[in-house]
């Protein structure tokens, strides 16, 4: 890993990226819903110190990915991402939307839906 485990939780600003299938049957739905994310979700994501958010589509293999990166600008990124998932908004009407659309990969943890990155390298 590029930073090193050690360094990464005293940086300033620390990113993050993942990586989910997007299912083909989906995408357009998807993409309607991602081109005008909802006030309340924005909000949430920004109460979580997540700024940068960027959501990426690319083919390979003839299977559509979908890859996400952020910066983290918090010190508590498990207390922040969970308050995500206590949204009501975010939770209980826009992920049961978004979430369909996504295919969750081998290997993602257990009650997440996408697969975390690791960093090789960063630059500013």
């Amino acid at each position: 890993t590029n930073p090193t485990p050690e360094e990464t939780p005293q940086a300033k600003v620390r990113h993050f990226g993942s990586v989910v299938e997007l299912r083909g049957e989906k995408e357009q739905y998807y993409r309607k819903l991602h081109s005008d994310v909802w006030p309340e979700v924005r909000a949430a994501i920004k109460k979580a110190n997540i700024r940068n958010y960027n959501i990426y589509v690319a083919t390979i293999d003839g299977k559509r990915y979908l890859f996400s990166s952020f910066d983290y600008i918090g010190t508590d990124p498990k207390h922040d991402f969970a308050g995500i998932a206590k949204d009501p908004t975010t939770k209980n009407l826009w992920w049961p939307k978004t979430d369909p659309c996504q295919k969750r990969l081998p290997g993602t943890p257990e009650g997440e839906q996408w697969l975390p990155m690791e960093m090789v390298m960063h630059i500013d």
